[in-house]
């Protein structure tokens, strides 16, 4: 370790006789020298101290007169910026010592946002204490005098520090291009620093804020300084060509520590980031125990706004960006996601909350989902859509092995979503769904938007609107080329208006067209204005091009339209009769959506 001598006085003074430098014959004044070095020797700039260095350094017990005095480093020495400090009398003194220099001294406030990033030596603090002297002992010591069975009085940094090295991971080359910058956030960037006892303390009642930083020049290796605080974890976004990767640094101890430098290893993947833990060290040479970091389980495009996820991890993440106020971000599904032994929380929680963005699965399947709730909405979806916004979408993505139970008094439960005012398309779903006042096996209620190419096996089992397919259609919705196989439960706990069906149980959108139920219908209890049918229980819809067949002779309980659903009875009409009527229904309306029989039953496909 490089030791400095800090030279605070080279004046030859007249009155002295001394004889030696530990001697003092006649008593005069002696002025101090000193020695100090940094531990380790090392500050933010990968340096020992450079020419320029102020410091200040006060005589404890003499403050009034020798307190926060200025020294530069002049010619590898340091040197009294105007006034030297003497020891004047014969008892020994304590000093303490602290960088950089500061005129005003006492307790210093500084950020440490990215512009003061990027003086790191101007927030580096540093504080040294407990070093002594006497008149025959003049030389004041700040080092580690422990090997010796003394005190440590050297220099320590009173700040954290957090480095991150960048590594290329699977299917990226960094030889053709390279990390642009990364965000860390959630960071107190104020605080103060305290001169007298060396403390340095971020302000906790500061909003926490968000530090960007640019990798220059290709660098892959970036140190930011930081006050010491109380943080779980920090958010980590790296942008690579022009992407965003999302993951998590997790702190050791649940804090960023005083003098400990936290390293990581990041290693981007076309997939996403992978870290490989943080190493707690000294500021300088690392070392000690082991922490974790988490992958978030997605990439972040800021161009499109999309979050392409990669496991069930990343879904949860983004559904708590959604829930956090990021309502209209758009989320793909880039691999099947198992959510089995998640406690799933529904994207978008109510009407305040909803989701507007587009959700597109790619064809993947979320097996798993798992949902108890006492809130209102329940699905992989709360709420989709809004009043102002029914461009929200969900397409294209198939739920298997479900388990949705919403135990709220008015509660909407569904496949997809609880609540929708936007468009579902190209959704299958198998498992249980059971809810209150609107239960569907895609969708709770659907009002306005549309319903295409979706279908439900799933066990649904609800109190008032209860469907295969969807509970409760209202508005400008449509149900378009939608079937259900799975068994629809009308628990009736109330004495009227009680809907139940093989597709839907209130239906009262604008069109339902060329679809089929075939799961059965059942009740428990009893009521009156209880209306139960093997495709619909209420319909005030036209209905084109659509049949049924169950444990149901009548296919719709309450009909308001001269419209009806045909049974598939095997002899008069049988499934192809109904797939040819179907498949012309759609024709006609000159959509791509078809469907074949290959098996027992229909499928669709689009074409």
């Amino acid at each position: 370790m490089e030791t400095r001598f800090f030279a605070l006085a080279a004046l030859a003074l007249s009155l002295s006789a001394c004889n030696n430098d530990n001697e003092n014959l006649n008593g005069d004044p002696v002025a101090a020298q000193f020695t100090a070095n940094i531990a380790p020797a090392t500050r933010a700039s990968g340096t020992t101290w450079t020419a320029g260095d102020r410091i200040g350094i006060t005589d404890i017990g003499n403050d009034s007169q020798y307190g926060n005095v200025p020294f530069i480093l002049k010619n590898g020495k340091f040197e009294a910026e105007g006034k030297v400090i003497y020891i004047e009398d014969t008892k020994a003194h304590t000093f303490r010592a602290y960088y950089p220099y500061n005129a005003a001294g006492g307790i210093l406030t500084a950020t440490t946002d990215a512009t003061a990033q990027q003086n790191q030596p101007a927030i580096d603090f540093l504080f040294a204490s407990g070093a002594t002297g006497d008149k025959n002992n003049p030389v004041v010591s700040f080092t580690d005098k422990t090997a010796k069975g003394g005190e440590d009085n050297s220099f320590h940094h009173r700040m954290s520090q957090i480095t991150l090295t960048f590594e290329a991971g699977d299917g990226v080359d960094f030889s053709v291009v390279k990390p642009e910058r990364y965000r860390l956030n959630g960071l107190l960037l104020t605080g103060t620093f305290n001169t007298a006892d060396g403390m340095a303390t971020a302000d906790n009642v500061a909003q926490t804020g968000e530090l960007a930083m640019n990798l220059a020049d290709g660098n892959l290796t970036s140190s930011v300084i930081l006050f010491p605080q109380t943080v779980a974890s920090l958010p980590l976004v790296v942008n690579y060509k022009g992407q965003e990767y999302h993951a998590t640094l997790t702190m050791p101890e649940g804090a960023l520590q005083a003098g400990n430098n936290y390293t990581y290893t990041v290693k981007v993947n076309a997939t996403g980031l992978t870290l490989e833990g943080c190493t707690i060290g000294s500021w300088a040479d690392g070392g000690g125990e082991s922490g974790t970091a988490e992958d978030l389980g997605y990439i972040y495009d800021s161009n499109t706004k999309t979050y392409t996820v990669y496991n069930a991890d990343g879904l949860m993440n983004v559904a708590e960006l959604v829930n956090g106020g990021k309502t209209d971000i758009n989320i793909t599904l880039d691999k099947n996601i198992d959510l089995t032994g998640k406690d799933w929380t529904p994207i978008g929680t109510d009407y305040d909350n909803s989701y507007t963005g587009t959700f597109d699965g790619g064809g993947h399947t979320i097996t798993g989902l798992t949902v108890t709730t006492n809130d209102e909405y329940a699905g992989l979806f709360g709420y989709l859509g809004n009043f102002g916004n029914a461009a929200a979408t969900v397409k294209n993505v198939v739920m298997d092995g479900i388990q949705i139970t919403c135990n709220h008094r008015l509660g909407y439960a569904g496949g997809v979503a609880g609540f929708s005012w936007g468009t579902i398309e190209n959704c299958s779903v198998s498992g249980s769904i059971s809810g209150t006042v609107s239960v569907g096996g895609v969708v709770g209620a659907q009002r306005d938007g549309s319903i295409t190419g979706c279908s439900s096996s799933a066990t649904v089992k609800g109190t008032l609107n209860v469907g295969g397919v969807a509970g409760q259609t209202s508005f400008g919705a449509t149900l378009t080329a939608c079937y259900a196989t799975g068994n629809v439960i009308i628990e009736i706990d109330r004495t009227q208006n009680i809907s139940g069906g093989g597709l839907v149980g209130f239906n009262d959108g604008i069109s339902l067209l060329s679809c089929y139920a075939t799961g059965n219908v059942t009740s428990t209890g009893s009521g009156t204005g209880v209306h139960i049918g093997g495709f619909l229980g209420d319909n005030y819809t036209t209905v084109t091009a659509c049949y049924w067949k169950n444990n149901h002779e009548q296919g719709i309980g309450y009909n308001r339209r001269s419209t009806e659903a045909t049974k598939v009875d095997g002899s008069v009409v049988t499934w192809q009769n109904a797939v040819d009527a179907m498949n012309t229904a759609l024709q006609n309306k000159g959509l791509e959506w078809r469907y074949e029989l290959k098996g027992a039953l229909p499928t669709l496909r689009k074409q």
